[in-house]
């Protein structure tokens, strides 16, 4: 394909990246991430989840997760502050008669003190004394995050020199901030897995679906980069980048 052709490609990738719930389906068969992390988020939650218990979903996304755990509705609680994502949990959890409420701030969650036995939180912001606050005593928080140095090497082949967006995200500094707030760490953990893209458009998708760790990035502002990727692909290579995770689950004294 020449030059021209390959932007108009790319451009129409562009052009159709728009986020509904988490859903990254669009790509799949053209990108690779390799998800076997020393600990299971899935089966560590259903391990300690209870039929009776209290369950907030906290940054749901559009409410996947949350649904595949089956927890009784009425013991189900979630919040989303994504304004698309909201209408689709909206749509999706409320008719369920799961509590949802609207939030984009972790630091003030409208619901009353104590009123949960395990939150859970995949992908999204946490504020620890905010947990404290709304847990019962002896209760769990359960998070699976994105670390600070995720994508790195895909950031830097498209935008070079870009600052992290969240440098603080990182698995000491979180683990402490815990403990600072009282928590005991009962499991916790880091990974780091490859991530591999084999055609330059999903990167392009990808780039603009997380948009935040790609600030600024478009077709026409990178072309030369993607030219250069371009040339990787049809050399029989991938795009490689590397995914960074880690676990922390945190009780609540009592």
């Amino acid at each position: 394909m020449t030059p021209e052709e390959l932007k108009a490609r790319w451009k129409s990738e562009e052009n159709v990246a728009h986020m509904k719930g988490w859903d990254f389906s669009h790509i799949h068969g053209r990108y690779e991430e390799d998800e076997k992390y020393p600990w299971n988020y899935e089966r560590i939650i259903r391990s300690v989840l209870r039929d009776d218990m209290k369950l907030l979903d906290y940054d749901t996304g559009g409410g996947e997760f949350l649904l595949s755990l089956n927890h009784p509705y009425e013991n189900t609680s979630a919040t989303e502050g994504y304004p698309p994502n909201v209408r689709l949990c909206r749509e999706r959890l409320l008719p369920l008669g799961i509590d949802l409420r609207e939030c984009s701030d972790a630091s003030q969650i409208p619901f009353e003190d104590e009123s949960f036995d395990v939150i859970i939180n995949r992908h999204g912001d946490f504020d620890p004394p905010e947990l404290k606050r709304l847990l019962r005593p002896g209760g769990l928080f359960i998070t699976q995050q994105v670390g600070s140095e995720n994508d790195r090497e895909l950031v830097e082949a498209v935008l070079p020199g870009t600052v992290p967006p969240f440098p603080h995200d990182n698995f000491p500094e979180r683990k402490k901030d815990f403990e600072d707030a009282g928590f005991a760490i009962l499991q916790a953990g880091e990974a780091f897995r490859p991530i591999r893209f084999y055609d330059v458009g999903a990167l392009v998708w990808f780039a603009r679906i997380i948009e935040w760790e790609f600030p600024g990035f478009s077709v026409d502002r990178c072309f030369d980069r993607m030219l250069r990727l371009q040339e990787i692909i049809g050399n029989g290579g991938s795009i490689d980048g590397t995914a960074h995770r880690y676990l922390i689950v945190a009780k609540k004294p009592g």
